[in-house]
């Protein structure tokens, strides 16, 4: 198959090529190993530490980078995409709208973290344009780059090399379990649930202080999962599997109830929705049911969803059927009861890898285990200089006459630097400081401050070295920092949880769809009750209620 090259023209004008055969399955084979990895590493899976993929990592920095915090107003979205795109992710404006628009959107996120203004769209439409909509980072977003400033994560160049970027966010929140993840990669996929965040929490604040828990003992904080939409997961055995080895599934079901719409007619009153399931969609699957006849007793179904009330679909029942059973058919034949796969697939170093709950809560909680020993030895680093130089400035200013006349009988900068060393037994930063001392600080009052501030930074160094030179102390920081968190962000849980005993969905032949029509007699007493009989047997005309009380009417009737 194998080709010799060309022999090179002996012409000076000729064009010399060579032809070089390639075996074209070996070819396609590492193009598309290429094109695997990049779609594995760098777009569809998320980091385990931050959960986040590439995009949204680049979206909430970028943003902060910007100074787009919540008390600031908000901006143009196609400006972040804009500055997002030209600065660290070189792909369509689209896709990256698409990832800003997800982290906004409530119903997609159990804790959002973009504050979208504008129509950010909803589960059965899409967003406005980028033009049209406006965000900034929500509150939550803070804890997860705060310290950005402090060397806590690796920075890594962008794609032109000229800027540098975050490898992971801080994450002061534990963002995959929390807000779930899905993706699509190459041989593999993702799709995490979201949780509650204060349980989520507690469960690694227990790891963080008992290193060997099993999952039996993180299951008693994190019992499931816990949905936007709320709603209830029916059937806790999958979520077990889940938390065990890294996949399984579980049912989710609206809330609904009957109420009376009218005093003759009953209703099904839906107020929530399984996770990621639209209004339209449900009210659609109902015509069709109806349609086809799968469907039986329900006469209408209307979407009266508002923002004071929230989600209310109401779906009106026909007279004589039983509201209960037809329930039961909106379950089996409509979305009202949806099914979630669950495969924890994130990346761990680099690799993508299958988790159960506690290896996703150990590899969160060892990230912020280093990013607290980071920060604080950064922290400790900046105290110990800034401690040097107020101790160089004192001495300074003890004997600020000699120093003003080495300064002055000095002929450059260079030369009283070395004197101010030699005379005041300094160190060349500190020298270099006492030059560049502004007059205001020689002061008696700016003496005092030094002295309040040598004492302040003398103590944060002593509680930085302990907390550096003990693992106890490092966690308790970590632990009681991860508690800070989950008292301003966290929120009550939304999702019933129900075990699989007792609440699978009946069958419809359980409970009968239409009520028994039975003979009875309908009466009417002179004190105005109404009343209805069991059977057809004729009530006596003195059967009264009570003493002052007589049938005025009966009527022979029906159920």
């Amino acid at each position: 198959m194998a080709r010799k090259p060309s022999t090179p023209s002996l012409d000076p004008g000729a064009v010399n090529e060579t032809i070089v055969d390639v075996d074209v399955a070996t070819e396609m084979e590492g193009s598309f190993l290429e094109y695997a990895y990049s779609v594995i590493y760098s777009r569809a899976l998320p980091d385990a530490r931050d959960g986040l993929k590439p995009v949204q990592r680049r979206i909430l920095y970028m943003m902060a980078d910007m100074g787009l915090r919540p008390d600031r107003a908000h901006v143009k979205s196609a400006r972040v995409v804009g500055e997002v795109m030209g600065k660290l992710h070189p792909h369509g404006d689209g896709a990256i709208y698409d990832a800003l628009v997800r982290l906004a959107q409530d119903f997609s996120l159990r804790l959002p973290l973009v504050d979208g203004h504008g129509n950010f769209g909803s589960l059965d439409d899409g967003p406005a344009a980028s033009r049209y909509t406006e965000a900034r980072l929500a509150p939550s977003a803070l804890a997860m780059t705060t310290n950005l400033d402090e060397d806590v994560v690796d920075f890594v160049p962008n794609y032109d090399n000229k800027l540098t970027q975050p490898e992971v966010l801080p994450a002061a929140i534990p963002n995959l379990l929390v807000n779930g993840a899905s993706g699509i990669a190459v041989g593999m996929a993702t799709n995490m649930p979201p949780h509650n965040l204060v349980e989520v929490i507690a469960a690694a604040r227990h790891l963080v202080k008992n290193p060997d828990a099993d999952l039996e003992a993180l299951m008693r904080f994190v019992p499931g999962p816990d949905l936007p939409s709320g709603g209830k997961i029916v059937g806790l055995d999958g979520v077990r599997d889940a938390y065990r080895t890294g996949r399984g599934s579980f049912r989710t079901r609206a809330t609904a109830r009957v109420e009376n719409l009218t005093p003759r007619r009953k209703g099904i009153v839906i107020t929530e929705l399984p996770y990621v399931v639209g209004p339209e969609k449900v009210i659609e699957k109902i015509a069709e049911g109806v349609k086809a006849k799968k469907i039986q007793g329900v006469t209408a179904a209307t979407d009266l969803t508002d923002r004071e009330h929230g989600l209310r679909i109401v779906v009106e029942v026909k007279t004589g059927f039983n509201p209960e059973a037809v329930l039961e058919q909106l379950y089996k034949f409509t979305p009202l009861e949806d099914s979630f796969g669950i495969n924890n697939v994130a990346l761990v170093g680099g690799q993508p890898r299958t988790l159960g709950l506690r290896e996703l809560l150990a590899v969160w909680v060892d990230h912020r285990i280093d990013v607290v020993r980071r920060r604080s030895a950064y922290r400790l680093r900046k105290r110990s200089e800034r401690l040097h130089l107020v101790d160089g400035l004192l001495i300074a200013i003890v004997d600020i006459d000699q120093v003003i006349q080495v300064i002055r009988s000095s002929d450059d900068a260079r030369t009283a630097r070395e004197r101010l060393q030699t005379v005041f037994d300094l160190s060349e930063p500190q020298a270099e400081y006492i030059l560049e001392l502004q007059l205001r600080r020689l002061t008696k009052f700016s003496r005092i401050e030094l002295e309040k501030e040598q004492e302040e930074l003398r103590r944060e160094i002593a509680e930085l070295e302990e907390i550096l030179g003990d693992d106890a102390r490092l966690r308790a920081v970590v632990s009681a920092e991860m508690a800070e968190v989950a008292k301003t962000y966290g929120t009550p849980r939304r999702t019933v949880l129900l075990e699989s005993a007792g609440a699978a969905p009946t069958t419809t032949a359980a409970v009968p769809l239409e009520v028994a029509d039975t003979p009875c007699w309908v009466l009417y007493s002179a004190t105005g009750l109404l009343a209805r009989t069991s059977d057809e047997t004729e009530p006596a005309r003195t059967g009264a209620r009570a003493a002052h009380d007589v049938l005025r009417a009966r009527v022979r009737a029906t159920t």
